[in-house]
């Protein structure tokens, strides 16, 4: 595959996670809201493989830190990635290196794999999201279980579900018609 298609996969997919992520519930107990961004973040690192999704991510993150309003809410700007909710994003990195590599190992494509890796993203995210909370409001640990970890544990444990769902449902329908293996990775 050329590297303009790969270039326009990765810009797909940083389109994708910028408009998932104005699916946004704010909480009133937490400066973190409840948004859909992790579903883009999953399924670029599985369909795009490890290079591209990185590729799909950092330029989401660098649109976003340059001011265009592709954060939740519309929001955009250096303040959302040195803010208290910032290191939810820097999350995205290693969570999308994650997932990808794991898929570019054909023996590591059973669900069960694909889940596990796409839980162990959503543990990364979680961790570098609560160190930066912690951080930045000065919570104890327990105050950022509270308020940034526990009450998104079943949003986000649906949204792994739905992502890896989504990903056999892609994967399954490009090899059966034809299209062969996740053309979308190297």
């Amino acid at each position: 595959m050329s590297n303009l298609k790969h270039l326009t996969y990765s810009a797909l997919f940083t389109g994708i996670i910028a408009i998932l992520a104005q699916v946004a519930i704010p909480l009133p107990f937490s400066p973190v809201p409840v948004t859909g961004q992790l579903i883009g973040v999953l399924l670029a690192g599985a369909l795009l493989g490890s290079r591209n999704g990185l590729l799909s991510v950092t330029a989401y993150l660098l649109l976003g830190a340059a001011g265009a309003p592709v954060f939740s809410m519309a929001r955009g700007g250096i303040y959302m990635l040195a803010g208290p909710t910032g290191g939810y994003l820097w999350g995205f990195l290693p969570a999308v290196l994650l997932v990808g590599l794991a898929v570019e190992k054909k023996e590591s494509r059973t669900y069960l794999r694909i889940m596990v890796a796409m839980m162990g993203a959503l543990a990364l995210i979680y961790l570098f999201g609560g160190l930066q909370l912690g951080l930045i409001l000065r919570y104890t640990p327990t105050q950022v279980l509270l308020t940034g970890i526990i009450p998104f544990l079943p949003f986000d444990l649906f949204k792994v579900f739905l992502a890896a769902i989504m990903y056999y449902k892609i994967s399954t329908s490009l090899e059966k018609n034809g299209l062969g293996e996740i053309p979308l990775r190297r």
